[in-house]
């Protein structure tokens, strides 16, 4: 079963988009195609199935989709790109020109995650940058002004943090008390009964947002001193939902699902980094810190801290003390 984010998995669309893609091959060459099912083909590519081309060079990954409203236009496209020489490919696989703004990022981040299928089970998907957009867009343009010394970055949504607020680890009380963010937050497109958007007026307290964002104002004093240096982020948007209203991250995800969301939200992040330039990018977390060498590569430092969350035995025991000694490790003094 397959379905469009914000709909539940039984909702198809009317009609199905065409994707222009570009895979980047094991031995460093591309390969352009065209598809309505993103992660069927990346997986028949590294069963073998694939394409003639692909079969003697995997695995390969996805390194850019384009969406088009036909095959016609799909096709067209998929023609351009095999005209391309590779130093232009790699050129395309990175983003090309770096737009200018976060909204520009945003936008194309939102697009690229909207035609995503994702099966069970998954039943329930949360884009919050659609329907927590306001308060989204608050946070970037008080808080997002480069160059940034530190970029921590997050996997994904929690479902009483971003989910609710829009803003990276949100938990409400210190979005709205500490950061002075709170706008009004729409609803998803299908809700899981058991997991409510309410907004800021959500009851419930995300231990990890309260632990990250705690640290950032007992060490920093005003967000004007933490945002002088650092910046928040996530690498997906979107949160994940089992029928039992349990939390999925996208490490879980099945292969082919994992590469199509990751070619979308690499892209993302190779566009941020350049927008706000950091020194260093932290993986908050074993799994953002591979996102980012993965991404990135060499094109900037990367380092690691632990992850805040409450399932996480070593965060239990002194959180913030432990990850003060990690950015001292890393070469960061705070305050």
């Amino acid at each position: 079963m397959r379905r469009t984010v914000g709909e539940s998995s039984n909702q198809l669309g009317a009609r199905e988009p065409w994707h222009c893609y570009l895979l980047e091959c094991a031995d460093g060459t591309y390969y352009a195609g065209i598809t309505t099912d993103m992660g069927r083909r990346v997986d028949e590519h590294n069963r073998g199935v694939g394409a003639r081309y692909t079969r003697p060079r995997r695995p390969v990954r996805v390194v850019y989709v384009e969406t088009h409203p036909d095959r016609s236009s799909a096709t067209r496209r998929e023609i351009e790109i095999k005209k391309l020489t590779r130093a232009a490919k790699r050129t395309l696989a990175r983003g090309g020109a770096a737009p200018v703004t976060h909204t520009q990022i945003l936008e194309n981040l939102v697009s690229g995650v909207s035609v995503l299928r994702f099966a069970e089970p998954v039943t329930h998907v949360y884009n919050p940058l659609v329907y927590a957009r306001a308060a989204h867009d608050a946070y970037w343009e008080r808080y997002g002004a480069g160059p940034k010394e530190v970029l921590l970055l997050g996997m994904n949504p929690g479902p009483h943090g971003m989910a609710q607020t829009g803003v990276p680890f949100g938990e409400v009380g210190l979005v709205r008390e500490w950061l002075g963010i709170e706008a009004p937050v729409g609803r998803p497109g299908t809700e899981h009964p058991k997991r409510p958007v309410q907004g800021f007026a959500c009851p419930r307290s995300e231990v990890s947002g309260r632990r990250l964002w705690g640290w950032a104002r007992d060490r920093f004093g005003s967000p004007a001193a933490f945002f002088a240096r650092f910046f928040v982020a996530n690498y997906c948007p979107l949160v994940f939902m089992e029928a039992s209203g349990r939390n999925r991250t996208p490490d879980k995800l099945p292969a082919a699902e994992r590469a199509a969301l990751f070619a979308v939200c690499d892209r993302a992040l190779v566009r941020t980094v350049e927008l706000l330039a950091p020194r260093i990018v932290i993986g908050i977390g074993k799994f953002a810190e591979d996102r980012v060498r993965l991404a990135l590569g060499d094109g900037v430092r990367i380092g690691r801290i632990t992850h805040p969350s409450p399932a996480n035995p070593r965060a239990n025991r002194g959180w913030a003390a432990r990850v003060e000694a990690e950015l001292a490790a890393l070469g960061i003094p705070v305050p």
